[in-house]
């Protein structure tokens, strides 16, 4: 359970890291609540999930869930650039955070 309650922090980290990018800086006001309400629940989710996790794999695992799934939003929704060496590095992060959960579940 605490793993699929990591995976939902990651996510919303992913949701408060793209909004900053809607807050305009903290002046546009829904936006700005709903990135802080996502990043006050990851923060939450996180504190829940490492109560059974080891805190460096799951600090880890959630940081490279937000990280990747930022960039993937930067490039399918906000038009950033997508390169082979860009995709190369994301399928590299996604190789290190199985093999950071796997290696967790193994000890």
């Amino acid at each position: 359970m605490a793993w699929w309650i990591l995976l939902a922090a990651g996510l919303l980290e992913v949701v408060w890291a793209v909004g900053l990018k809607y807050t305009e800086g903290f002046t546009r006001f829904w936006p700005s609540c709903l990135t802080a309400v996502a990043l006050a629940g990851s923060m939450y989710l996180l504190s829940v999930a490492v109560r059974d996790l080891p805190i460096g794999t799951a600090y880890a695992v959630w940081v490279g869930i937000g990280a990747a799934g930022t960039a993937i939003l930067g490039m399918a929704v906000l038009n950033e650039p997508v390169t082979p060496l860009r995709l190369f590095f994301m399928v590299l992060l996604g190789v290190a955070i199985l093999g950071l959960k796997l290696s967790a579940v193994a000890t």
